[in-house]
């Protein structure tokens, strides 16, 4: 089985960093008093490797005002309604709502998510309609030619490798095989973290 080898020195530790868990990183970054909490896996991976990179903390990202709800305003689902953070809602009724935007095949998807979070951060939050005409738009382009997996979900990114080199291999074999070469990476990924403590 053939995995693509990183560049450099940061790109291998950012590889090995996505084979660890969530609380794995957090457990990390408190080790190196650095702020745990984040909205995904990626910003904890990018903190470890900023600090391994500079020795310096990478700040949180933060939304700005322009972006977050409002107290005591109610944000009505409409087409021309801003999705803001505190408002917007990834939940039932709002998945019925885009259905009626874009079409029963709408579905929540991890990179309308991070769409959505871009533009929170740079100060641009969108309307459900914008939100709606960029999900169909990647939709299209994705039944052309499939988006890989995230970086930091490296479970997923092995398991298709895996299944590409041994199709036929039982569940419990490629489960053993991914627990192996996660362990392998979440060492080499410790031990390069721990030796910046000296």
């Amino acid at each position: 089985m053939e995995i693509k080898k990183p560049c450099n020195v940061y790109e291998e530790l950012r590889e090995d960093l996505s084979y660890m868990h969530v609380a794995e990183l957090k457990k990390t970054l408190e080790s190196f008093r650095l702020f745990s909490k984040a909205f995904n896996k990626e910003e904890l991976i990018d903190r470890l490797v900023h600090f391994a990179a500079t020795g310096k903390e990478l700040a949180p990202k933060k939304i700005p005002a322009i972006s977050k709800a409002q107290r005591g305003v109610v944000y009505l689902l409409a087409p021309q309604t801003l999705m803001l953070e505190g408002a917007y809602k990834n939940d039932y009724v709002t998945r019925q709502f885009f259905k009626t935007l874009i079409g029963p095949h709408f579905h929540y998807t991890a990179w309308g998510i991070d769409w959505l979070r871009e533009k929170w951060l740079s100060g641009t939050p969108p309307t459900y309609a914008q939100f709606a005409y960029v999900w169909k738009a990647e939709y299209e382009r994705n039944k052309q030619h499939k988006r890989a997996p995230k970086q930091e979900w490296a479970y997923i990114r092995f398991v298709q490798a895996y299944m590409q080199w041994a199709p036929h291999a039982a569940r419990e074999e490629v489960h053993a095989a991914w627990e192996v070469e996660r362990k392998k990476h979440v060492a080499k990924a410790q031990a390069m973290l721990t030796a910046l403590r000296f």
